[in-house]
């Protein structure tokens, strides 16, 4: 390989959408309002979580680490897009493609993480409900959440310093919206073998293991389920978990269709589409189905819009 043309990288360009000043007007107001509704509904679950009492159960206390990820998972890409379209520039420093990369992986890998938790806290309340408290205790629902921090930040750190020490060629166009690892490597000059394996098998893990424990545990919460002999039973032990289940399939639907479309062609529009479905509409649409379908989490709104109504 000709190392010659290797230099010093200062910064990435990211090509986007659209080159056309209408086309990217119209898509800052989109990204600028989808993004708000993402944050204001994820931080109105976690005010709701926390200041309800009803809700201080392990249940809610993982969703709230969940809006907590999707919050970050957002504001990763979206807010360096929105300045680059509004300043009409398509650069991104290098430090700052880098530490994107890293705050992506951390906070993609705690929504897999979390939805995994989440699965078996749903596992054991309707398969083991009398063991319920004790085994979901406080000190296991911290070490969990603990654990998958600890998972996301240790995986996104390795992978960020094999970053740190790769060449790059005089050509820095990222084909993307944000600075996508699989993009980013296909620029590199120097030996990369070790960062594509990286990259395969953990996204292999990350995406294999945890959808493995959601799909036994909800093998054994279906069979758990039929087993109850009232109509009435059915339906509210299915009730609980018609939220969870929603925001798995979402989630891993948008993410196998990100899968798909790299592999067909990285630089795709498809491919861009995809993850603006996994990164940008997934996180929004979560507050929306528990809001909508869990009647506790309802009534924590109306009684949190109660009380500030009458403070004011």
């Amino acid at each position: 390989m000709d190392l010659g043309n290797q230099t010093r990288i200062s910064e990435f360009l990211l090509l986007g959408f659209s080159q056309d000043l209408e086309d990217q007007q119209t898509l800052f107001a989109l990204f600028l309002s989808v993004y708000l509704v993402t944050v204001l509904g994820n931080l109105l679950i976690i005010l709701a979580v926390s200041s309800d009492s009803h809700l201080h159960t392990p249940m809610y206390f993982f969703l709230s680490n969940l809006s907590l990820a999707d919050i970050g998972f957002t504001s990763t890409t979206v807010p360096k897009m929105l300045v680059n379209i509004q300043a009409q520039s398509h650069a991104i420093s290098y430090a700052g493609c880098i530490s994107q990369m890293y705050f992506f992986m951390v906070f993609g890998g705690m929504d897999t993480f979390l939805l995994t938790v989440m699965a078996y806290d749903r596992y054991v309340a309707i398969c083991h409900p009398l063991y319920y408290p004790v085994i979901m205790n406080p000190r296991l629902c911290g070490l969990l959440v603990l654990v998958s921090w600890f998972l996301s930040l240790s995986y996104s750190l390795v992978q960020s310093l094999l970053m740190l020490r790769v060449s790059f060629c005089t050509t820095w166009v990222i084909r993307h919206f944000y600075c996508e690892l699989a993009q980013a490597l296909t620029l590199a000059c120097s030996d990369i073998h070790v960062n594509y394996i990286l990259l395969y098998v953990v996204t292999g893990l990350l995406g294999f293991v945890p959808f493995s424990g959601i799909l036994f545990s909800y093998t054994r919460i279906v069979s758990s389920i039929l087993r109850i002999s009232s109509t009435d039973g059915k339906h509210k032990a299915f009730s609980t978990c018609g939220s969870h289940l929603s925001v798995v399939s979402l989630f891993y639907g948008t993410g196998l269709g990100v899968y798909l479309s790299s592999n067909a062609s990285s630089s795709s529009w498809r491919g861009m589409v995809a993850s603006v479905m996994y990164t940008v509409v997934t996180p929004m649409l979560n507050p929306f189905i528990y809001c909508l379908r869990n009647r506790d989490i309802k009534r924590a709104l109306e009684r949190l819009s109660f009380r500030y109504c009458n403070i004011r």
